[in-house]
């Protein structure tokens, strides 16, 4: 008889739960780890650049080394497959993470040793290798948390003890970094904050760990008949990695050449580059891989360059390629096949949900601090301290209007209410007028008035509660979203390299944003952004008619062949009589 699955705990009881076996409470040091860097150099560390003078157009390229994160998935293969000389006797991912969290200790040094104001350059290159390792430490991770899983830790426990170690180290990484910098020098806060790197690393050391799998039993799939041909996925291959290393070059060099351009000499324009490369970044990255997977799907179809009898090679280098031919080219192979053409907008859809907020958020922490003047003790309670309460309201909201209205009026509902988000901090950028005749009318400003809150501090309690709440429904609706659509078959690839997708134009994006900002002012580059969201919401329609389309289609196909059945069931009722 079947055992019922336990329910998994929250809050507290997960806090406890974590802390009862060595590999729960090891999961809950490894999530503060990885939320720790995230915080640190995607928000906090804007606020420091911010403080420190520097102009917004090269915060937002130098927001760009969020890109770290979207792109781990090309050198996963790399963590999952490479031994590391003397560390890989502490263990097999263990190894991977000691050294991550070694090189994260020492960036965040080098960081404190740095001032942003006279030496950005080296600055930006402490927090690109740290940005690095934190995202090459976050593949490490998700590897051991799912190899160590078992009856007592499953991974469904091991996951969410690993979000609550992200969100305690989002607080720690964003409120209490605000708190100890309004009352000692950014570089200190650093410096403490790769302290606790260094507790950390220090659980990670005792940590249980895997021995590592045959070799040769790596996709299996890829070596049985009908696959295609060694040589022809090398070809694929090798298209696709031509692709990604130029994008990827490309934005490395422009980076370079904004971040060591010399005082006083112009820097180079980050709307002339996204303007002539943006849009061969995205056809690099996404539209050749499409191709080359929709030819890969034809010439299999066809037969054509396919593997007619088992093939038994196992090396290194036929180990390496087939993990990057899964996580490049397979994942969007089985995706084409399965929608056609309506991959094209699944993509399209992927691309832009996020675009109306991501673009600007890597300019929170200046819009609130230097531009608002609000002080780092009320932006820190304020955006991480209440806004992750308002978040978390957004996501229960997110599963409960996806449970009774459905995915897709649940994902539309989520692209709308972030653009009007943007217009609710137009107005506070212009002085919150509406915001305030708001508060006044629903009676929050008398409400916060009782806990000390003046009109100021309401208007941005409510702006943030509004942003967070509308993104904590889209970001519910958009992960649902997401992993219904991707294939069972390839679930945790197709997943990374999907989710990577979202923050590919909104990343682009912040450059331009922030040279708009220093020119047009914050209110209209919120504007400007919430325009960008009319493309997620005209996805979001056209993805509503494609399944809409595609549910009629299957009803036409089951018809026919209920009417044959019917057909014959009155035919041997008529033979019976």
């Amino acid at each position: 008889m079947p055992v019922a699955a336990a329910q998994r705990p929250t809050g507290w009881r997960l806090l406890k739960a974590a802390l009862q076996t060595r590999k729960s409470s090891t999961m809950l040091a490894f999530g503060f780890s990885s939320g720790l860097p995230y915080a640190l150099l995607i928000g906090t560390l804007n606020a420091w650049l911010g403080e420190a003078k520097i102009n917004l157009a090269t915060i937002g390229v130098l927001s760009w080394i969020g890109l770290s994160y979207s792109f781990k998935f090309l050198w996963s293969p790399l963590v999952d497959r490479l031994k590391l000389p003397v560390l890989e006797r502490i263990g097999r991912r263990k190894s991977w993470i000691l050294m991550c969290q070694g090189i994260m200790i020492l960036g965040f040094a080098g960081l404190a040793a740095t001032n942003p104001a006279t030496n950005i350059g080296t600055f930006a290159i402490f927090a690109v290798i740290t940005a690095l390792a934190s995202a090459t430490q976050d593949v490490a991770v998700d590897a051991w948390r799912i190899d160590v899983a078992d009856e007592q830790t499953p991974v469904e426990l091991l996951s969410s003890v690993y979000q609550f170690g992200y969100r305690i180290a989002s607080i720690v990484g964003g409120a209490l970094a605000l708190v100890l910098a309004a009352r000692m020098s950014w570089s200190l806060v650093y410096l403490l904050m790769g302290g606790l790197v260094g507790v950390v690393a220090l659980i990670a050391f005792r940590a249980p760990d895997t021995p590592r799998p045959d070799v040769g039993m790596l996709h299996k799939e890829l070596a049985e008949p009908g696959a295609l041909e060694p040589r022809a996925r090398g070809i694929a291959l090798g298209i696709v990695g031509v692709s990604w290393a130029w994008a990827i070059f490309t934005i490395g060099h422009f980076m370079v050449s904004m971040l060591t351009t010399a005082p006083g000499e112009k820097q180079p324009s980050v709307a002339d580059f996204t303007k002539h490369y943006a849009p061969w970044i995205i056809f690099a990255t996404v539209i050749v891989p499409l191709i080359v997977a929709s030819v890969s799907n034809y010439l299999r179809d066809r037969k054509r360059y396919v593997l007619t009898e088992t093939d038994p090679t196992h090396t290194s280098g036929r180990t390496a390629m087939n993990h990057l031919y899964v996580a490049l080219v397979a994942p969007l192979s089985e995706l084409a096949g399965r929608l056609g053409w309506g991959v094209l907008i699944v993509i399209g859809l992927i691309l832009t949900y996020t675009l109306c907020y991501n673009i600007w958020s890597s300019f929170a922490f200046p819009f609130y601090l230097d531009f608002l003047h609000y002080s780092k003790d009320e932006v820190a309670f304020a955006s991480k301290v209440f806004g992750i309460f308002m978040t978390m309201i957004g996501i229960a909201l997110g599963g409960y209007l996806f449970a009774r209205l459905g995915r897709l009026p649940t994902v539309l509902i989520g692209a709308i209410l972030p653009v009007f988000g943007n217009f609710v901090y137009a107005d506070l950028a212009e002085g919150g007028l509406r915001l305030d005749a708001v508060a006044g009318t629903i009676g929050l400003t008398q409400l916060f008035g009782l806990f000390g809150f003046d009109e100021r501090m309401v208007r941005l309690l409510l702006a943030i509660s509004y942003e967070n709440i509308s993104t904590g429904i889209a970001g519910a609706a958009f992960v649902a979203y997401l992993s219904g659509i991707v294939s069972k078959r390839f679930t945790a690839v197709q997943y990374a390299l999907l989710s990577s997708l979202t923050f590919l134009i909104g990343s682009l994006g912040r450059g331009i944003a922030g040279e708009a900002v220093d020119i047009y002012g914050y209110a209209t580059v919120f504007r400007w952004t919430a325009a960008a969201g009319a493309f997620a919401i005209l996805f979001v329609v056209l993805e509503w008619f494609r399944v809409a389309a595609e549910g009629r289609r299957a009803q036409a196909a089951v018809a026919p062949s209920v009417d044959r059945a019917s057909g014959r069931a009155s035919s041997s009722a008529t033979d019976a009589r």
